[in-house]
C-alpha cells in the first residue's frame, strides 16, 4: 500500500504511537495537532488517508469529515471515538467518512482498515481518471474542423449546452449527431448524471415504447416485474434520441407529454411517473416534409427544435478532409500498431474528390482500411476502396476524369470548393471573391460536379 497518511490528534503519544504501526508497514505517515494543521498538509502534502479524532482544539471530527469530503473527493477519512461516543461515529459515516475505530481497541484493526480505504482511494482515482477521459472525448474541444460551417454548429451546440433547452441536431448520416449529443450533454450541469442513446428506427412500435417508457409486472405475457425504461433510468440527465423522424405517431404523442409535463405511463400502469430529462433528438429527415405527409406531429417537432443545429455534410468541409483524415490515421496507426505517418498527394485529392454520402463515419472507415491495406509509412490510393480507384478507361467509378494532384485543374477545383465552403454556398458571393462573372461560376461548377 504507497497510500500517504496523515493523522489528526492532539494527544501525542497516541499519534506518535499509530504512526509508529503504520510506518512499520512502510506507510509514508504525516501528523498534525489540530484540524487547522491538518487542512494545511491536506492542501500541499497529497494526502490519501485521514485519520482524526473526533474531539480536537480547534474543531469536531464529525464536521471536520464533511469539510475533507467537500474539497478532497479522493481522500478517505477514518475517525477515532472515544468509547461510549459511537453516535458520532455512525454521524461521521454519514458525512462521508470511510468508518470510525474506538480509541483503546486493539491497534493491530487499524491495518486492515487503512488496506480497504486505500482499495477505495485507487478505485476512487480511477474513476475519476477514466471520467475525465471519457469527458474529453466527448468533448467540444475533440470536435475537428476550421470549415465556417462546422464551426458556427460548435459555437452554438456550445452555448445551448449550458441551458436545458431541447435539442434538434439535423444533418445528413455520419455528420456527427450522436458526438455533438454528448459533447452538449458534457458541457451541461447534467454531466453527472446518465447520457442514454436510442435509435427510434431500430426498433418496433410496442418495443420502442417499452424501451423508453418500461413497464409493469404483468403488462404483457413474460412481464414478471416492473422494469424501467430510458426515460426514468436517466432521470436527471440527457436522453438522445436518434432519428426521430422513424418514431411512430403515437409514441410522438407519448414524447409530446413528456416534454410538456415531464410525465409518462409506463406500458400497463395507470399511474403516472415523474422525471426531469433533457432530450435532444437527431434526424436525417426533413421534418418540415414529414409534418406535410402527416408522418410527424408539428406540435411535437415546435417542442424538440427549441433549438436547431444543423451539421454540415462533409463534402460542404472540403478544406477539413485532410485534417481529419489525418487524425483517423494517427488513431489507427497506434490502434494497430503500425508506423504509418503520412499521406501521398494523391490519396489527399482522392479524398477531396469524394462525395461522402456517408460523411465522416465513411471517412473514418476508409482511412482504417488503408492503415489495415498499408505495408508503407505512407498511405497511397492503392489502398483505397473500389469507388476510389481509376477505371480502364481513365474514369472513376463515378464517371469522372482522374485528376493528380499536380493538375491546374485540380488546383481549380479544390480552390473554387475551399472558396464555395468560405461563402456558405453562397455563389453570387463566391464569384465576386473568386473575381469572376456568376455564369463563369456556374459553369466551373457544372464542370467539375460541385454541388
Amino acid at each position: 500500500m504507497s497510500s500517504k497518511v496523515l493523522i489528526i490528534d492532539d494527544e501525542e503519544k497516541l499519534r506518535s504511537l499509530l504512526a509508529r504501526i503504520i510506518s512499520i508497514e512502510g506507510i509514508e505517515v504525516l501528523q498534525a495537532p489540530n484540524a487547522k494543521a491538518g487542512l494545511r498538509k491536506l492542501e500541499t502534502e497529497g494526502i490519501d488517508i485521514v485519520i482524526s479524532d473526533v474531539k480536537l482544539p480547534d474543531a469536531h471530527g464529525v464536521e471536520l469529515v464533511q469539510t475533507i469530503k467537500e474539497k478532497y473527493k479522493t481522500v478517505e477519512v477514518i475517525l477515532l471515538t472515544a468509547y461510549g461516543n459511537i453516535p458520532d461515529g455512525v454521524q461521521a459515516i454519514k458525512n462521508g467518512a470511510f468508518d470510525y475505530i474506538t480509541k483503546g481497541d486493539d491497534n493491530n484493526k487499524i491495518l486492515p482498515m487503512l488496506s480497504r480505504a486505500a482499495e477505495k482511494v485507487a478505485l476512487t482515482k480511477r474513476v475519476l481518471q477514466l471520467e475525465k477521459q471519457l469527458e474529453k472525448k466527448y468533448s467540444f474541444d475533440t470536435i475537428y474542423g476550421k470549415a465556417k460551417s462546422i464551426v458556427a454548429a460548435v459555437d452554438a451546440a456550445r452555448k445551448v449546452a449550458a441551458t436545458d433547452a431541447t435539442v434538434l441536431l439535423t444533418g445528413e448520416t455520419g455528420t456527427g449527431k450522436e458526438v455533438f449529443a454528448q459533447a452538449i450533454h458534457n458541457g451541461s450541469t447534467r454531466v453527472k448524471f446518465p447520457f442514454i442513446a436510442v435509435n427510434c428506427s431500430t426498433f418496433s412500435k410496442e418495443l420502442l415504447e417499452n424501451e423508453l417508457f418500461g413497464h409493469k409486472a404483468g403488462a404483457f405475457t413474460g412481464a414478471i416485474k416492473d422494469t424501467k425504461g430510458i426515460f426514468e433510468e436517466a432521470n436527471n440527465g440527457t436522453v438522445f434520441l436518434d432519428e426521430i423522424g422513424e418514431m411512430p405517431l403515437d409514441l410522438q404523442a407519448k414524447l409530446l407529454r413528456v416534454l410538456e409535463s415531464g410525465e409518462f405511463l409506463k406500458v400497463g400502469d395507470s399511474k403516472t411517473t415523474k422525471i426531469n430529462v433533457r432530450v435532444i433528438a437527431a434526424t436525417n429527415r426533413d421534418l418540415q416534409k414529414e409534418i406535410e405527409a402527416g408522418r410527424f406531429r408539428e406540435d411535437l417537432f415546435y417542442r424538440i427544435a427549441v433549438f436547431n443545429i444543423a451539421l454540415p455534410a462533409l463534402r460542404e468541409r472540403v478544406t477539413d478532409i485532410e485534417a481529419l483524415a489525418q487524425f483517423f490515421l494517427q488513431l489507427f496507426a497506434k490502434k494497430i500498431g503500425k508506423k504509418i505517418s503520412s499521406l501521398s498527394a494523391d490519396y489527399i485529392v482522392a479524398l477531396k474528390q469524394h462525395g461522402w454520402k456517408g460523411n465522416i463515419r465513411e471517412l473514418r472507415n476508409v482511412i482504417e482500411r488503408s492503415v489495415i491495406l498499408t505495408e508503407g509509412n505512407e498511405l497511397d490510393t492503392d489502398s483505397l476502396p473500389a469507388e476510389f480507384q481509376i477505371s480502364a478507361t481513365g474514369s472513376t467509378a463515378d464517371g469522372r476524369k482522374p485528376l493528380s494532384a499536380f493538375d491546374l485543374a485540380t488546383a481549380e477545383q479544390l480552390h473554387i470548393r475551399k472558396v464555395m465552403n468560405y461563402a456558405n454556398g453562397n455563389k453570387t458571393e463566391a464569384a465576386r471573391l473568386l473575381n469572376i462573372a456568376l455564369t463563369t461560376l456556374y459553369r466551373k461548377l457544372d464542370e467539375y460536379q460541385i454541388k
